[in-house]
């Protein structure tokens, strides 16, 4: 994905904490960033295999979260 793209998905994050974010990951080997000598230039991100791997991870604590949620929902009406 592009930056745009990636920061429309998370409209609230400011521009500055995404890609601080995106060089961290990037960093750790999850991401991969390639540059296109285009003009304007363009940088896409993928995931690494390895970053490929959490999904399924990813997946259960979102699920996790989500009951979670709920349950704080619940107690707090």
């Amino acid at each position: 994905m592009r930056f745009s793209e990636l920061k429309n998905t998370m409209p609230k994050v400011t521009e500055r904490i995404l890609s601080l974010q995106l060089k961290e990951l990037e960093h750790h080997g999850l991401i991969s960033r390639t540059v296109y000598a285009d003009v304007p230039p363009r940088v896409e991100y993928e995931l690494t295999p390895i970053a490929l791997e959490l999904i399924p991870i990813w997946d259960k604590l979102n699920c996790w979260g989500s009951k979670h949620r709920m349950l704080n929902q619940v107690k707090d009406h």
